[in-house]
């Protein structure tokens, strides 16, 4: 991981910020990410968050109850952190570190890996998370980065 990747994921937290979020939007960003995955074929499970509370939740074909606790561990980072998984992870390798070795937290409770990302209100902050299990981390990631373009954009 370079220093232009970590610029690249730290412009994706600025940028993609929202205005509102509601139940009606977590149905809406989720049905968006279902249907990227299909697309695709992607077999991943998505779940959408507002605190502790799961407003969204679908798991595609060829996922098993092992994505749901990747879910649950990259989330826990997002809130621990309040910025995507796959930049805190970053962060730690690009200092030649693991983030299981040197965050001193519990690998079985937290992942720092991709796929993760804070649903970020402007002018409030970090409110929730859009996460995705199933693809190699760098395409969760992107997965997600991509979803939260789409629906931001103006329609």
């Amino acid at each position: 991981m370079t220093a232009d990747d970590i610029d690249t994921l730290e412009e994706h937290e600025r940028r993609l910020v929202l205005d509102h979020f509601g139940n009606d939007d977590a149905w809406a960003l989720g049905s968006l990410l279902v249907g990227l995955a299909r697309e695709r074929n992607a077999a991943v499970t998505i779940s959408i968050r507002r605190g502790s509370q799961r407003l969204f939740h679908y798991a595609l074909p060829g996922t098993s109850a092992d994505n749901d606790a990747w879910l649950d561990r990259k989330c826990r980072v997002v809130e621990r952190y309040g910025e995507a998984s796959f930049l805190v992870g970053a962060r730690f390798r690009a200092k030649g570190r693991t983030f299981e070795e040197s965050s001193r937290l519990d690998p079985d409770t937290y992942a720092a890996h991709g796929g993760a990302f804070p649903i970020r209100l402007r002018g409030t902050g970090v409110v929730g998370a859009v996460a995705v299990s199933g693809l190699a981390q760098a395409d969760d990631h992107a997965l997600v980065v991509e979803a939260l373009e789409r629906f931001l954009r103006p329609a």
